[in-house]
């Protein structure tokens, strides 16, 4: 490897900003590197490092020595508090450039691309850093045994924590798999997909600057296969965290077992969005596109199951039809856009095929179907805002995670009949109900299999709620108020009070020693 130590993660090579790999605190270039390609384009936003396997060993080599030395996990909280606070000021000033390299490396809106691609992960960090100060690390626990002692409940660091960040949300997932570990006292290894791993990066630069040991937090760029799977598999590694689908969560799932380590799982969904017969049909139209459409759809919490009461389906419908055809899909760098790209042309072709798949399967479209028409899309991977009715439970398109702008519209008779619909589905990671009586949306909410319910809204990830899945969703839970447990593991210790021997554990076993004499 070869380590050099700019001011910033990229260097200007044939004109193009390069990225290294970063790597105890050193930018590390690699023999390989892609290029990172605008969705809405095809155009080269930047290149990057891609790391092999020696790479892999060497971030999780440096990683497990700043953890050995103690040197960042006996930083008292309030310090390492400080350290992340200073990696949100760093971020604040420069909102507007990452938000633009989001948008071009993700495809979504400039409008997503600046809250969730930068505001979402400040205001995360914040959540973190107020929680480092105020978590309970240790307190005492009651008087153990027959023995007069006195007890104590350590929360301590787990070790070396791998994060694995997708494509979709690269900034916002980076911080969840990041901040609260090293909030923690942890070390960090991130393995960022290859197609978006600009935020990822410049946080190491951030970090270091803010005052985190060089070593703490490394980044590695690669696919899944060979970069993660070595990541999952190694023996330093003590927990994983990882979101994406849940195919690849079992293959995750099973490594780690391999040496126990502790894994985090946010995993696939198939949201359920349950709109009842006395809600607001403007807010719920509106709601509904908006569950389906963030970022084209590639949210694994998206809503993509509308499940209608059939005595409103029709005027719904024709109401969502209406208001879809006044969005704007393009350029994502244009501020009046609504909708913009998906990721590659292998998502498009994805999403494609389940649109075929729904039309063979007897559903009807009702708007969308294909790819957008006209000089702006010639370039680029698209797929139209696709809404179909007639669909069953049964179908794939209403059974498989799209990943796409695409909507299943499903009828029901009665409540009854709309939560069973809703829970008939291995997955179980988001859900919402729409109506303008609270208690009733609070009784069917109860019912619902899934980690986060919404009332009259959706995708509201709150940094004070938990959030991950039931069922194959996933398990463990990010944000919320005890966001940093899955991060520390407990330790109880006792201290011998009572001064007589005869009465201890081992003088039981033992018998009374032989007098000294």
């Amino acid at each position: 490897m070869t380590a050099v130590l700019p001011e910033t993660p990229a260097v200007d090579r044939d004109g193009v900003p390069h990225y290294r790999l970063f790597i105890d605190g050193v930018w590390v270039d690699t023999d390989t590197s892609i290029p990172v390609v605008d969705p809405a384009t095809e155009e080269t936003v930047v290149t990057v490092a891609v790391a092999a396997t020696e790479h892999v060993d060497a971030a999780v080599a440096a990683a497990e020595r700043v953890h050995e030395s103690g040197i960042w996990r006996n930083t008292p909280p309030a310090e390492r508090a400080a350290v992340i606070d200073r990696v949100i000021a760093a971020v604040s000033m420069r909102m507007d450039e990452l938000a633009v390299l989001s948008a071009k490396e993700t495809g979504m809106p400039l409008r997503v691309a600046g809250a969730i691609g930068v505001g979402f992960p400040l205001v995360h960090m914040g959540h973190y850093a107020q929680l480092t100060r105020t978590y309970e690390w240790e307190r005492s626990g009651p008087v153990t045994g027959q023995v007069l002692s006195a007890s104590f409940i350590r929360k301590e660091p787990v070790g070396v924590c791998a994060g694995i960040v997708p494509w979709n949300f690269p900034a916002l997932i980076a911080v969840w798999k990041s901040i609260p570990a090293l909030a923690a006292g942890n070390t960090v290894v991130l393995k960022t997909d290859e197609k978006t791993p600009i935020f990822a990066l410049e946080l190491g630069a951030l970090l270091r600057d803010a005052g985190l040991p060089d070593g703490a937090y490394n980044v590695v760029v690669g696919d899944g296969p060979n970069i993660g799977g070595r990541l999952v598999e190694h023996p330093d590694v003590r927990l994983v965290s990882f979101t994406g689908s849940t195919a690849t969560g079992r293959q995750v799932m099973a490594a780690a077992a391999s040496n126990v380590k502790r894994v985090v799982l946010e995993l696939g969904g198939k949201g359920p969005n349950i709109v009842l017969d006395d809600a607001d049909l403007d807010a719920a139209v509106d709601g509904s596109i908006y569950a389906f459409l963030l970022h084209a759809g590639q949210a694994c919490e998206s809503g993509t199951r509308l499940l209608l009461p059939s005595a409103i389906h029709d005027r719904f419908v024709a109401r969502l039809v209406k208001r879809l055809r006044t969005l704007k899909q393009g350029d994502p760098l244009d501020p009046a856009t609504d909708i913009g790209a998906v990721m590659n042309k292998a998502q498009r072709d994805r999403i494609l095929g389940y649109i075929e798949k729904g039309k063979a399967e007897g559903a009807t479209v009702v708007v969308g179907g294909g790819v957008p028409t006209g000089p702006e899309f010639e370039k680029g991977f698209w797929v139209e805002p696709t809404v179909f009715t007639g669909v069953t439970n049964d179908m794939a398109i209403a059974r498989e995670e799209i990943f796409g702008p695409v909507l299943a519209v499903l009828k029901y008779d009665s409540t009854e009949e709309a939560i069973k619909i809703a829970n008939d589905t291995e997955y179980g990671l988001s859900a919402a109900v729409w109506s303008r009586d609270n208690q009733r949306a609070l009784d069917i909410a109860r019912q619902l299999e899934a980690g986060s319910v919404w009332i009259n809204d959706f995708h509201n990830i709150s940094q004070y709620l938990p959030f991950g899945g039931f069922k194959q969703s996933g398990t463990g839970r990010e944000l919320g108020p005890d966001a940093l447990d899955e991060f520390t593991q407990d330790k109880g210790i006792t201290v011998d009070l009572s001064g007589d021997v005869s009465r201890r554990a081992y003088g039981l076993v033992l018998g009374t020693p032989p007098s000294a004499e």
